[in-house]
């Protein structure tokens, strides 16, 4: 160079270090472009004989990094039920993660939240009200009933006791018209003239004997002779009773059977009368019945009876009076429908000798069973008109009370 007469002196161009503008992207989002940022710098030192200026402008990426995803959660289901009905329970609601947090975004909050609920105590017992007044007499005489009830004014809370309804703390009784039913000189029976449909069922089992079907027709005489005077408003029906004397014919009534049975023939069971106002032809259909004999299927009677209640009046209250002197084929079928029929009238029991299950009779009558159970003893005893009377104070006082007798 100096052969070239050149001083020999050259200056390299010389730059500032880089200045980073803001980057157009805080972070990357993959549907997004990424971000990018312009690099700057200044000359320092031009040249002089040696090497340019670099670029003094430059574009580069920038906050590559993932974007925060912050958690995000559905709104609050509704309250739970409490786990305790007393004692502090605890009730709560929830709610779902439907995007959970990713690269550093917003945690999640609670996603339950639990109070507590129910915190009184468990061992409240039921409140009652005060006895109410004595309702009437059941019963004109032969010994009826007055009754008088509480109520449950506020239920009992958790483990808390309250007596059933039927126990004395909420049910007494106490006893009115103990005097002797008297008897008019025109009949040998009382006379009824409440608005009633009666069902009269008759015992024709094999176990009654000619002694005792003689007895039994003689008392539904009596017992018809009861709704036959001036003014009487009861309408009648008779179903006669027995059964199978085979249990083959037992299963054909009672059992699973598609094909028709002949109630009469195969089940002896036979509708004398449907409901009818009629009293005297209601006795002469009575008079004429034969003694059919066999079994004893009072479960079907029972459900018989039941059926013919569909035909009897809106306004008139409805009874059932069933004369029986031995034990039902089936004792569960025989509850059963006395339960059935209780639904829809009540249910009278005259059992006669000491063969008749009484034991289970008091729990298929209508409550109470000392005014729906008349016992005869003896056959010879159904024949008076006494057994009949006991049955029409049960079910015809002239006064009604004021609170009904209660049904199981």
């Amino acid at each position: 160079m100096k052969g070239d007469g050149h001083s020999g002196f050259f200056q390299d161009c010389e730059v500032s270090k880089w200045d980073q503008e803001e980057c157009t992207k805080k972070c990357h989002r993959k549907t997004e472009a990424k971000g990018e940022q312009k690099l700057t710098r200044n000359v320092l030192t031009h040249p002089n004989g040696g090497a340019k200026c670099l670029p003094l402008a430059a574009m580069k990426k920038c906050n590559l990094q993932p974007c925060p995803v912050d958690c995000k959660l559905s709104p609050w289901s509704a309250w739970s039920k409490c786990s305790a009905e007393c004692g502090s329970g605890l009730k709560q609601r929830l709610r779902e993660v439907t995007r959970a947090m990713r690269h550093g975004g917003k945690p999640c909050g609670a996603t339950s939240h639990a109070v507590s609920c129910n915190g009184q105590s468990c061992e409240k017992d039921c409140e009652l009200t005060a006895w109410t007044k004595w309702g009437f007499c059941s019963k004109d005489c032969d010994g009826g009933t007055r009754k008088r009830v509480k109520f449950v004014n506020t239920i009992a809370e958790g483990a808390g006791k309250c007596p059933n309804k039927w126990k004395d703390s909420r049910l007494q009784y106490r006893k009115c018209n103990m005097k002797r039913c008297a008897v008019s000189a025109k009949s040998p029976v009382n006379q009824c003239d409440k608005k009633l449909d009666i069902v009269f069922l008759l015992d024709g089992s094999g176990s009654l004997g000619a002694t005792g079907w003689k007895a039994e027709i003689k008392a539904a005489q009596l017992f018809v002779d009861a709704f036959s005077g001036t003014g009487a408003k009861a309408n009648m029906a008779v179903v006669l009773y027995s059964g199978p004397r085979t249990w083959g014919g037992v299963r054909k009534c009672t059992g699973r059977n598609s094909k028709r049975v002949d109630m009469k023939k195969t089940c002896k069971i036979s509708t004398v009368t449907h409901f009818t106002s009629d009293m005297k032809k209601v006795k002469n259909l009575i008079t004429g019945l034969t003694w059919p004999r066999g079994s004893t299927l009072t479960s079907l009677a029972l459900m018989t009876a039941k059926a013919e209640l569909s035909l009897g009046r809106k306004d008139a209250k409805s009874v059932v009076v069933v004369i029986t002197d031995g034990r039902p084929l089936s004792y569960r079928n025989t509850y059963i429908a006395a339960w059935r029929l209780r639904k829809s009238a009540r249910l009278v029991w005259v059992p006669v000798t000491r063969y008749a299950p009484l034991r289970h009779i008091k729990w298929w009558a209508t409550r109470r069973w000392q005014e729906n159970v008349v016992q005869v003893k003896k056959f010879s005893d159904l024949e008076k008109p006494d057994a009949v009377n006991h049955v029409i104070a049960n079910i015809c006082p002239k006064t009604s009370p004021k609170m009904k007798f209660g049904r199981r």
